[in-house]
């Protein structure tokens, strides 16, 4: 008889990916698997890869080997039959991939599932299988394994047939014979009658466990999140449960004692984990290749295009243009991302010639040139002292990250257009994951153990919300005594706390990322799963945007901002009102009559300054500058805001403006002294301490993250770099000390400069075309009775009349009514907008409507019209 291994390889496991029931997460399952000296570790979540890509990372960062796999699910007959329960109750199967041809099998197998076998699950077959088998292991699975289950049915012979055929699908050296022990009787009989066909049949014997949580301790909080999935209460005897505490990550020496009789299934475990040898290079850059004319590169047609955009910006671009283009275009060849920006020059090229308005720009990418000339951004770096090494940094090499802002209108149309031009197959919208974030932790789980709901809404609402996210429990306890308090004194209280803790943070369901969209070289398919996001009517992906990143693919924030709708309808109504076409790249950024608006904080409707606590700040500054603006916006937020005192009396003379040190006034000078921007780090690093921007950069974020290591190495080397331009070491300590304090919760000026200029241009719209712009806001916000309401309100403050809803006047939309707004039948609650469409058209068709009579025979064929949308109108 075989000895028992030293060690073991968990090969079949939950994390909380396994939406609502797997509790594990999974850097605490690696570090657990590490500590405990496992070579390997597997990741099997059902149906889904979402994990896959943060446990290969923690696994490398941790020194184990990652099996990355996923317990499937195989249609009892064919994954495209849909008739009750029998296709309903789909056998498990694990499997895992051997290596990258496994990986993309597996990759296409959960794909297969998602997109065409759901049902109840997503659903595969052996037909799928069986094309998709290399480099795949499989094991025989769970109780609902379809051997094992045929076994528990007493179909021995059944069972029999399928592990044959499991075998002759993937080989017998690449299909094993699971097995379990949680305490539970019908393993046993299964176990047996598996370990004979092992030896009938030549197959291995594995041992797994099902791990579904990291530690013993943590099966209470895994049973609170099943009842999470079912809506069942803890203590309902009838509700689903796990049979027992077993599905832990236990150690070697628990699974070697378990099964003890059976030396050779925990052997299996580490020949298997030895059979995988999965690599990823993770890293990469995959951009999808752009068409360039011929005989040109990416980099030269670049050039080309950027040439032409100086003229287009500038006329005669001066020698500093032309110059800080030059150094752009010489940074982006080196870092190989020429193509990234001749892809998003091309979609915003289609955008602007379909008439689809696009923002001025979004983060860092404002602060780049390059784009600028592109027309990828439309506010001038050089103006505004905009710094292209916060955006793309020889020394801190990764992709681009520009966001892209288009009209909501218009956003879709673009999307559909990038992919028409790369192919439907290797464009996709990325998935995002909601989360149990504290407060919500703590209502559920004391819904779940039926907490009185006083004790349980006192305990949510002491945890402190900071910067709009609620803290942790962990830092609630620390910092709020009452909760402490609780806490400590209360076992209920501490149950239900320790409870929430576990499941904090655990993915709870799938939504479509609000902007993200994915463009790879090849098939998508080839570098991560995929499935129809809710609703089923888009194609998203199964890796969330960091592990996207982490791959190498390129993605992209595609945003609809709403204002710029309503920019883009108060240009069009100036233009039917008056003639007029308005050019928003030549709007004088010097109007007085845009300042005196925002200055009285007559701001309701003007993009980011419309908040209460917003026009108080504003109605103090009294704003006179476009920079003011571009400061507002950086300073009113959580942090930041603690300067603005400062700023405002300075700003009027009530305050003497002060600089750190002489040599950052012109730095600091139109701020009055005030650090206000990210950019003024990087650029006092490089003025106090002989840094190039591309460090100051890395300064920068090291001090943004607070990583203390990097910080420790920059403070040093900002020191001697002070002291070497002749500035005394202690004040080069406290130069370092104030900058770092400031970095901490410092804003992207690039950011807040391109927001600014929309702004402006709400304001100034406003300022100069109040009643087109009000009628343009009207319409948009028809959604919205309160906000209509409000919006209303301050047409009258205006002296613009809103007139009341009239069913022979008013058109679908509000509308201008000679000097007036005639209210929009649309926006009257309970009348759907293909109800009001077709009134209107019937009423111009055929003639304004004499009665209410004649409403009613008119339009009792329109299926839209009924008994509850004519009282609304009438």
């Amino acid at each position: 008889m075989q000895h028992a291994p030293e060690t073991f390889v968990h090969l079949h496991n939950h994390t909380e990916y396994s939406l609502l029931d797997g509790a594990s997460r999974i850097p605490a399952m690696v570090a657990r698997a590490a500590e405990l000296g496992m070579p390997a570790i597997g990741l099997t979540d059902h149906g889904v890869m979402y994990g896959a890509i943060h446990f290969y990372k923690a696994c490398k960062e941790a020194g184990i080997k990652p099996i990355i796999g996923c317990e499937v699910y195989v249609a009892p007959r064919s994954r495209l039959l849909r008739e009750g329960r029998v296709d309903r109750d789909p056998n498990h199967l694990t499997l895992l991939a051997a290596d990258h041809e496994g990986y993309v099998n597996l990759m296409r197998l959960c794909t297969i599932g998602q997109m065409e076998g759901m049902y109840y699950k997503p659903r595969i077959d052996k037909e799928i299988l069986a094309t998709h088998s290399k480099g795949l292991i499989a094991l025989s699975g769970c109780l609902q394994g379809e051997a094992a289950s045929k076994i528990v049915d007493g179909d021995v012979d059944g069972a029999r047939e399928a592990v044959a055929t499991y075998r002759d699908i993937f080989g017998k050296d690449r299909f094993l014979l699971e097995v379990q022990r949680h305490g539970i009787d019908k393993q046993a009989d299964v176990n047996t009658v598996l370990a004979r066909f092992g030896s009938e049949l030549g197959l291995r014997v594995c041992a797994t466990n099902d791990l579904h949580y990291v530690h013993r301790h943590d099966s209470e909080a895994h049973d609170v999140l099943l009842c999470l999935q079912t809506g069942a209460r803890f203590n309902d005897p009838n509700r689903w449960r796990f049979s027992t505490q077993e599905n832990y990550l236990k150690t070697p020496a628990e699974m070697i004692e378990a099964f003890a009789d059976m030396p050779d299934a925990l052997t299996s475990t580490v020949e298997v984990a030895d059979q995988c040898d999965l690599k990823l290079d993770l890293g990469a850059t995959l951009l999808p290749p752009f068409d360039v004319p011929d005989g040109l590169t990416s980099d030269q047609y670049l050039k080309q295009l950027v040439a032409k955009g100086l003229e287009w910006r500038f006329g005669q671009a001066t020698q500093a243009a032309r110059e800080r283009a030059d150094q752009e275009l010489s940074v982006i060849s080196q870092t190989g991302y020429a193509s990234y920006f001749l892809i998003v020059w091309d979609f915003y090229n289609f955008a602007r010639q379909n008439g689809i308005v696009v923002g001025p720009g979004r983060g860092s990418a404002a602060g780049s040139l390059v784009s600028y000339c592109l027309g990828i951004t439309n506010l001038d770096p050089l103006q505004h002292g905009l710094i292209f090494e916060r955006f793309l940094n020889i020394d801190r090499v990764s992709m681009p990250d520009i966001d892209c802002d288009f009209s909501v209108e218009g956003r879709e149309r673009v999307i559909r257009y990038v992919s028409e031009k790369y192919g439907v197959d290797r464009v996709a919208q990325i998935i995002t994951f909601t989360t149990m974030a504290s407060k919500a932790a703590i209502r559920d789980v004391g819904r779940v153990l039926e907490v009185p709901l006083r004790d349980t809404d006192r305990l949510a609402k002491l945890v402190p919300v900071w910067q709009g996210r609620s803290k942790t429990l962990d830092d609630t306890i620390k910092e709020v005594a009452e909760f402490r308090e609780a806490y400590e004194s209360s076992e209920e209280a501490k149950r239900l706390v320790d409870v929430a803790r576990t499941l904090e943070g655990v993915s709870r369901n799938v939504s479509t990322h609000a902007a993200g969209v994915v463009i790879a070289p090849e098939p998508l398919v080839h570098y991560t799963p995929l499935q129809l996001g809710p609703g089923r009517e888009s194609v998203i992906t199964q890796y969330d945007m960091k592990a996207v990143g982490d791959i190498g693919l390129l993605k992209i924030d595609f945003l609809g901002l709403q204002n710029l709708d309503i920019i883009a309808t108060c240009m069009r109504l100036v233009k039917e009102r008056t003639g007029v076409e308005i050019d928003l790249e030549r709007i004088p950024f010097d109007d007085a009559k845009t300042y005196e608006l925002i200055s009285a904080g007559d701001t309701h409707g003007v993009f980011q300054l419309e908040g209460a606590g917003m026009r108080r700040m504003i109605m103090d500054m009294r704003p006179s500058r476009f920079e003011d603006i571009i400061v507002t916006i950086a300073l009113f937020r959580p942090g930041p805001m603690q300067d603005i005192p400062a700023y405002i009396a300075r700003k009027h003379g009530r305050e003497p403006i002060e600089f750190p040190h002489e040599w950052l006034e012109p730095i600091l000078g139109s701020t009055y002294g005030v650090f206000t921007y990210q950019e003024q780090v990087m650029e006092a690093a490089r003025v106090l301490a002989g840094f190039k921007l591309s460090e100051a950069d890395i300064l920068r974020s090291a001090m943004g993250k607070k990583d203390r290591v990097k910080m420790a190495q920059q403070r040093q080397k900002f020191i001697k770099g002070a002291v070497a331009k002749g500035i005394a070491q202690e004040t080069g300590e406290q130069l370092f000390d104030r900058i770092a304090a400031f970095a901490s919760y410092g804003f992207n000026k690039s950011h807040s400069a391109a927001y600014a200029v929309i702004s402006y241009q709400t304001a100034y719209l406003k300022a100069n075309h109040p009643l087109e712009y009000m009628t343009a806001l009207l319409i948009h916000m028809e959604g919205n009775a309160e906000r209509v309401a409000t919006a209303i309100v301050d047409c009258r403050l205006r002296g613009i009349d809103v007139l009341a809803p009239d069913v022979n006047q008013s058109r679908t939309d509000f509308s201008m009514s000679e000097n007036r707004i005639r209210f929009g039948l649309a926006a009257i609650k309970n009348v759907g907008r293909h109800a009001v469409e077709s009134i209107v058209s019937l009423r111009d068709a055929d003639g304004p409507f004499k009665s209410l009579e004649d409403l009613c025979e008119r339009t009792s064929a329109i299926q839209d019209v009924n008994r509850r949308v004519l009282e609304s109108l009438v």
